[in-house]
C-alpha cells in the first residue's frame, strides 16, 4: 500500500491558460498523457457507501487496477491509502476486473462485498499535463487535469490542479500552491482557483445518484459550528449540482464565518498587550477581508475563484492540517 497525499484546486475555465504562463512552470519540463478510467461498484453502491473507489485505468496499451480507501479531505488537502497494480497479464473477468488481485488485498471494506457483482458505473476521461517540482527535500508532482466525467447520459467537466507529494512534508504542498496562485507575470492577476474536497470519483457518484440536500440546521449566533472546510463542501456541491439551495447554504456559512472572525477580533483586541496588538490586528483583519471578498463573490451568484483569499483563510485556520 502507498499513501497518497495531494492538494486539489478547482480551476475556472481561464485557469489552465493562466497556469501555463506561470514563470515557475515554464522552467520545468512537462509531458501530457491521456487517461481513461472505468469505475466499478455493486448495484446497491456498496463501495460508495464504504467510501472506497475501485477503478481500471487505461494508460496507452497498459491497464492498472486501483483501490483507493476513504480520503480525509480538509481544505483541499487529502490523505488516503492506495493499492495499484498492473492487470495486463491478469485473468480478468467479463467486467474487466482482476478479482483474485482484489481478494488478495484482504481490505476490510471489501469483506462483505460480493465481488462478482461489481460492474462499471461511470468513467472519467481526461488529459493530464505533468510537471515535476523538486527542491530541497521535496518532490512534488504537478498535474493539470482537463476532461469529462460520464455517468449514464450525464456529464461534468474536469478542470483541476493537483499537487501530489512524492517526498517531503505536506506543508510544502501549500508553499507550492502559494507560488502557483500568486501573480506570476506582469499584467496577470492571481490564479483563478479555489480548494476542492470532492474527488473525481465522489463527484461522479453524486452525478449518478444525486446530490444531498443541505442539512437542516439552526444558525448558531457565533458560527462556532462552521468551518472553512464545510464552506468548501457547500461550494463543491453548488458548482456541480447548480442547486440554488447549496448557494444559499454557502452564503450562510460564509456569513457565519465572517461574523465569528469579527467577534474573535474584538476579543483579541481587548486581550492583546501593546507589543502584540498590531500583529494580532493585522492577522485578524486579513482573514476578515478575505472572507468578505469570498462572500461578495457568492452574493453575486458567482464561484469565488479568489485563490489568494482562500490561501489566507487556510494560513489562519488551525483545522486545516499542515503535516
Amino acid at each position: 500500500m502507498s499513501e497518497e497525499i495531494e492538494l486539489k484546486l478547482a480551476l475556472s475555465p481561464q485557469g489552465p491558460e493562466h497556469l501555463g504562463h506561470h514563470p515557475l512552470l515554464q522552467t520545468l519540463a512537462s509531458q501530457t498523457v491521456a487517461l481513461g478510467n472505468q469505475y466499478y461498484d455493486t448495484p446497491a453502491a456498496v463501495l460508495q457507501s464504504q467510501r472506497v473507489a475501485l477503478r481500471v485505468r487505461r494508460l496507452g496499451d497498459n491497464r492498472l487496477q486501483t483501490l483507493k480507501s476513504a480520503a480525509e479531505s480538509r481544505g483541499g488537502l487529502s490523505n488516503r491509502g492506495e493499492w495499484e497494480w498492473s492487470i495486463d497479464d491478469a485473468d480478468c473477468n467479463a467486467a474487466g476486473l482482476d478479482l483474485p488481485g482484489l481478494r488478495a488485498l484482504n481490505h476490510p471494506a471489501l469483506a462483505e462485498v460480493d465481488l462478482e457483482a461489481l460492474s462499471p458505473v461511470f468513467t472519467t476521461d481526461f488529459e493530464r499535463r505533468l510537471w515535476r517540482y523538486q527542491v530541497d527535500d521535496s518532490d512534488i508532482e504537478i498535474a493539470l487535469d482537463q476532461g469529462t466525467i460520464h455517468a449514464g447520459g450525464a456529464s461534468l467537466p474536469i478542470l483541476e490542479l493537483e499537487l501530489e507529494l512524492k517526498q517531503g512534508r505536506p506543508e510544502q504542498l501549500w508553499q507550492l500552491a502559494e507560488t502557483l496562485c500568486a501573480a506570476g507575470n506582469p499584467g496577470r492577476g492571481m490564479l483563478p482557483a479555489r480548494p476542492a474536497n470532492h474527488s473525481k470519483a465522489s463527484r461522479a457518484a453524486r452525478l449518478s445518484h444525486g446530490w444531498p440536500e443541505p442539512s437542516p440546521r439552526q444558525e448558531p449566533s457565533s458560527g462556532s459550528e462552521t468551518s472553512v472546510d464545510v464552506l468548501i463542501d457547500a461550494i463543491d456541491n453548488w458548482q456541480d449540482s447548480h442547486d440554488p439551495a447549496w448557494l444559499v447554504e454557502a452564503k450562510a456559512l460564509c456569513e457565519q464565518l465572517v461574523r465569528r472572525w469579527k467577534a474573535e477580533w474584538d476579543v483579541a483586541d481587548r486581550a492583546s498587550g501593546p507589543s502584540d496588538l498590531a500583529k494580532d490586528r493585522a492577522l485578524a483583519n486579513e482573514r476578515i477581508l478575505a472572507g468578505e471578498r469570498i462572500l461578495a463573490r457568492l452574493s453575486q451568484d458567482t464561484i469565488p475563484w479568489c485563490s489568494q483569499d482562500w490561501l489566507t483563510l487556510r494560513r489562519q485556520d488551525p483545522s486545516v492540517p499542515d503535516r
